[in-house]
């Protein structure tokens, strides 16, 4: 009594081990060829056996039974279990192509080969729109195998390849040479004194650039904009000034040094100025002009060595 339940246990492991593998209605396959383990449940030792070639990658396929029997006969399977399937279907994965990735690929030879400078960077436009191909699942979906760059156009020629696809891919385009530029986040009104929160950096063309003369952060933050500049806008010089610290019309203290003495006087400023520019102040009591420098604090200051029609 106690050999039974042994020999039964014996039994069990003996049909396990010789169960037919299983078909299955839908796979999806990595590789360019479908082996047994991938159509076939419990394939065991033909696992690894090729049965027919996969369909291109991102695409599917569809085997008949016949020729999923035919295909397991020439490898010496001879018998599956199937549980009502007419077909299998199938898929392919794969990795999108796209323009941005071989951008990226042309942009690293570029930058490899010295073309690039301080700062630049490559934006590669492909005379082909809207690029998408469809190559086979792996870690490296495409490969440059050579680039022909002429910088004075900078025009480009390029080949690729494509894992999956049997014939390399051709294709031109245009490189634009981006550098960094500053531009205003948001639109300002003339008379804003610019923070480093009120620019931020854009990549332009460097054509661009260097025809605008952009002015960089250190000659922007601090100073004044001359007229209202819209978001997005990239200063120059010439659209900036140093703070107006003196307004016209406004009330002012005068400083006058003479020798050991210091007078102060209150007066109406007859113009605009900046720090460190001459100004007119009217003196309101005498109705004298007096002719000083305005200081950062918004005094006017006015020296001995300088002429000044009385106070």
């Amino acid at each position: 009594m106690k050999t039974l339940p042994l020999a039964l246990l014996f039994a069990a492991l003996a049909s396990a081990a010789s169960a037919a593998p299983s078909l299955r209605g839908d796979v999806t396959v990595n590789a360019a060829i479908v082996t047994v383990g991938d159509i076939f449940d419990d394939a065991g030792s033909l696992a690894e056996m090729a049965l027919f070639r996969a369909p291109a990658p991102g695409t599917t396929g569809i085997v008949g039974l016949d020729d999923v029997r035919r295909a397991a006969l020439s490898i010496g399977l001879t018998s599956f279990e199937n549980v009502g399937f007419t077909r299998v279907r199938v898929a392919r994965a794969s990795s999108l192509v796209d323009a941005a990735l071989l951008g990226d690929l042309v942009s690293a030879d570029l930058a490899s080969r010295g073309y690039l400078g301080t700062g630049e960077q490559a934006e590669p436009r492909f005379d082909m729109a809207d690029i998408a191909i469809n190559a086979e699942a792996v870690d490296q979906p495409a490969r440059l195998l050579s680039l022909r760059y002429l910088p004075e156009s900078g025009t480009f020629a390029a080949r690729f390849d494509i894992a999956g696809i049997d014939q390399p891919i051709d294709l031109n385009g245009v490189v634009d040479l981006m550098v960094p530029a500053l531009k205003l986040v948001t639109g300002k009104p003339a008379g804003t004194i610019l923070a480093p929160s009120d620019l931020e950096t854009a990549l332009v063309p460097k054509r661009l650039a260097d025809a605008g003369d952009f002015a960089d952060l250190d000659a922007l933050v601090g100073q004044q904009l001359k007229h209202q500049s819209g978001a997005g806008m990239m200063l120059k010089l010439s659209d900036v000034t140093p703070p107006v610290v003196v307004t016209r019309n406004a009330l002012v203290t005068v400083i006058v040094n003479t020798g050991v003495m210091t007078l102060t006087v209150r007066g109406q400023a007859l113009g605009n100025a900046a720090a460190g520019e001459p100004v007119d102040v009217l003196n309101t009591v005498t109705k004298k002009v007096l002719h000083g420098i305005a200081r950062a604090d918004g005094i006017v200051e006015i020296s001995s060595g300088l002429k000044m029609a009385g106070l």
